[in-house]
């Protein structure tokens, strides 16, 4: 079962402005990374279904996090289908994203009352995605969709809306500026937040110092 109710979630999430997006297959390095962005100020984590036996590396990352990190909401991503969000619901995945829109997903989730983000590339997803009860929508690949700007004008007639935006954000004070000035509620964050060659060398000192620096740009801008 879900740590977190999905309303703390979505604070968590409008509250910090930013999601880590990870996938490892090696337990060991997820953990160290999910710890890295914790202590950098990270209240949420969306690790991504995207490799072989992904579940069993969630499973051991979650029962890790609630006392390593126990503020930390643990997410899952790149789920596409209601059986995919079903079994990591029972491994206690405190909120689901996808990058696409699939109404079944929702019918899962909101009987578990876990919140869902679906993945959506136009006004007329996000307003399905809405009535279907999404609380956050996911504008993905948000740089490929139309940017800032997209974001901005979805916002001027349909203001109630609430936007994350993952693809095409970088860990600029000029990135970040323009995505926030559009009115995005978070952003999710991958490779520019964990490049490789960081990874590679195991120095979980500078994910901590990246998640600082990016949560220091966007505190300006979060409630």
């Amino acid at each position: 079962m879900a740590r977190f109710k999905r309303m703390d979630v979505y604070r968590a999430l409008a509250g910090t402005g930013m999601v880590p997006v990870f996938y490892h297959a090696d337990a060991g390095v997820a953990r160290e990374v999910l710890g890295a962005c914790y202590r950098g100020g990270a209240r949420a984590f969306e690790f991504t279904n995207r490799g072989d036996f992904a579940h069993e590396v969630f499973g051991e990352l979650n029962k890790w996090a609630a006392t390593a990190c126990p503020g930390m909401a643990l997410g899952i991503g790149s789920v596409v289908e209601p059986g995919t969000a079903a079994l990591y619901l029972q491994l206690g995945a405190s909120f689901v994203v996808g990058p696409s829109l699939n109404p079944d997903i929702f019918k899962v989730c909101n009987r578990r009352q876990v919140g869902y983000i679906p993945g959506c590339g136009s006004v007329s997803e996000i307003g399905l995605a809405q009535e279907l009860g999404a609380e956050i929508v996911k504008v993905f690949p948000a740089g490929n969709v139309g940017g800032p700007s997209f974001v901005k004008n979805v916002l001027a007639p349909m203001p109630w809306s609430r936007v994350m935006v993952t693809g095409g954000v970088e860990p600029t004070a000029e990135n970040l500026g323009q995505w926030f000035d559009a009115g995005v509620t978070c952003v999710g964050m991958g490779s520019n937040l964990f490049p490789k060659e960081v990874i590679a060398a195991r120095d979980w000192n500078e994910i901590t110092h990246a998640c600082e620096r990016v949560l220091q740009i966007i505190k300006p801008y979060v409630s």
